[in-house]
């Protein structure tokens, strides 16, 4: 994921890398440190995007053949995944063969073609506290426009309280401790006691800042749409 701020100071953006709905809604880790093991990471490739070998937001992988990402990631022309590898353009791909949107904010499912066996990404039911810590994650830039983090990233967030999400969705708004989610970090997680309760949806930085402001999806809006269409 990539933390930073926004393309302009105090503006809310997504976090994509992209195309101009990816990059309104993408962002990617401004400061942080870099993760040596996360079987449960996907990273989310355009098939019709060359620049960076197509990659355009992060995920997480729920289940055997469902990854976790942002709505706004979602793309007609097609997607795959890469997994396996918590280095940018490695790792295993995996074909996507079919893309849903919830009904409840800047979250969606991308169901494999084939199974991945893995540690899968833990999904909590419930919003994590105000006042308490997180972490987030994904490959997004880590300055301005530099490209996208070469490995995945970390960093610690506050929750601030409730904000909105780029579809108007129920969102965990928080402000970075360490680091802060930049363009490419879209669709990437935000954990609290290990379990995701956030999906990154846009940012409001100036693409330098460790204590930018971000909105995540929150997880529990979606959580009965997710669990009828993965089961888990």
């Amino acid at each position: 994921m990539r933390k930073s701020g926004a393309i302009l100071a105090a503006a809310a953006f997504l976090l994509g890398t992209g195309t101009v709905t990816a990059e309104a809604a993408t962002p990617l880790i401004i400061g942080g440190s870099t993760v040596s093991s996360a079987p449960w990471g996907a990273q989310v490739y355009w098939d019709d995007v060359s620049g960076y070998g197509g990659f355009e937001c992060s995920g997480t992988i729920i289940a055997a053949q469902w990854v976790l990402t942002a709505q706004h990631c979602l793309n007609s022309p097609g997607i795959h995944v890469k997994v396996g590898s918590v280095t940018l353009q490695q790792g295993t791909d995996a074909d996507v063969d079919r893309q849903l949107a919830s009904p409840n904010g800047d979250v969606a499912l991308l169901h494999l073609s084939t199974p991945v066996s893995t540690t899968y990404m833990q999904l909590a039911d419930s919003d994590p506290a105000v006042g308490s810590t997180n972490q987030i994650y994904g490959w997004g830039r880590t300055q301005g426009t530099n490209p996208p983090s070469s490995t995945l990233k970390t960093a610690n967030v506050r929750v601030t309280g409730t904000g909105t999400d780029a579809f108007g969705g129920p969102a965990i708004a928080s402000r970075g401790i360490d680091g802060s989610a930049w363009h490419g970090d879209s669709g990437g997680p935000e954990l609290a006691g290990g379990k995701q309760v956030g999906v990154c949806s846009t940012g409001n930085n100036t693409g330098s800042q460790t204590t930018g402001t971000q909105n995540y999806a929150k997880v529990s809006a979606s959580r009965s749409w997710i669990r009828q269409n993965t089961g888990v």
